[in-house]
Parts: C-alpha cells; structure tokens; sequence
C-alpha cells in the first residue's frame, strides 16, 4: 500500500471520527454568532500571546496571564462555549495521539 493511500484513508477517517464531526458541528455553529465568535477569537489572540512570551523566553506576564484565565472563566459560563472548548479538547488530544503514533514508528530516523 502507497504512504499516500494510507495518509488520505487517515484523513478522511478522521473527518468521519465523532470527534472531528462533534468540533466542526460546535465550531461553525458558534462562528457563525457574531458575539460567540468574538469573544473566542479575542481569547485566541491572548492566548497566543501568552503561550508566545513563555516558548520565546520573555516569561510570563502576570497580568495577561490572569486576564486570560477571567476571560476563560467568563466564557465558560456559556455552556456552549464550555462544550465548544471541552470538545476543541478532545479533539486535539485525537489527533496529538495519532501524531505520537506516527512518531513512535519513525523515531529511529529523526
């Protein structure tokens, strides 16, 4: 079998995993709110700066750091945003175990 075939199989089996259609389903759904998708796309933006400074070596700005977790906490309220961020989760973790998988097979040659 060509490393192809078997990479498009992969993909195309986790787009029909329940992980992947459960994501998707939330995700559009909330980016399709105007208010939903602002707010997550802003808390994005923090956490990625904050994730930022800490790989760059900048450590951790305190400040940030607690406006990211209010922001968390607030938006959690929603129980949509909750389920969005618990299956965003999820799904993430999927695909970090394939991804272990495939790297467990090839370590010998990295």
């Amino acid at each position: 079998m060509n490393v192809y075939d078997t990479a498009n199989r992969l993909a195309y089996e986790i787009q029909q995993s329940d992980e992947y259609k459960q994501y998707k389903k939330l995700k559009d759904s909330i980016m399709a709110d105007v208010n939903s998708k602002q707010k997550i796309e802003d808390f994005e933006k923090l956490r990625y700066d904050v994730q930022l400074m800490q790989y760059t070596g900048e450590g951790k700005d305190e400040e940030k750091a607690k406006k990211l977790e209010e922001m968390y906490a607030m938006l959690v309220q929603d129980n949509q945003i909750k389920e969005y961020f618990d299956l965003e989760v999820k799904f993430n973790v999927m695909i970090a175990d394939v991804n272990k998988i495939i790297a467990e097979a090839i370590k010998d040659v990295l």
